[in-house]
């Protein structure tokens, strides 16, 4: 697949807070995307509200926020970066409903 030269900054959403039973799968999953897209070359910016987990650390996207998930705080994180797109399917419930509240809210328009 060819690589979309109209996207250069992509914001990524993690699970936030760890549970039982899902923590580690999607903390792997967003930092092995962050690396992947990192080496094709795409500006990554994460949010998430949990510190303790392998995404967060420093050197796997090019800006971390760690902040609550809500969507207002995304929000104004998106007014500030101004991604060019959303990849919330790494994070889990907690990000797609997230992704979903952004749209309703009118966020992403």
């Amino acid at each position: 697949m060819p690589k979309r030269t109209d996207i250069h900054k992509i914001l990524l959403i993690g699970s936030g807070p760890i549970v039982i039973g899902q923590a580690c799968e999607f903390d792997y999953s967003g930092s092995q995307a962050c690396k992947a897209l990192r080496e094709e070359g795409y500006e990554v910016v994460l949010v998430n509200s949990n510190p303790a987990t392998i995404m967060t650390d420093p050197n796997m996207a090019d800006r971390t926020y760690i902040e609550p998930l809500t969507w207002q705080v995304v929000e104004k994180v998106i007014e500030k970066e101004r991604p060019d797109a959303l990849l919330p399917t790494l994070g889990g419930q907690t990000a797609l409903n997230l992704a979903m509240d952004l749209d309703k809210h009118g966020v992403l328009e």
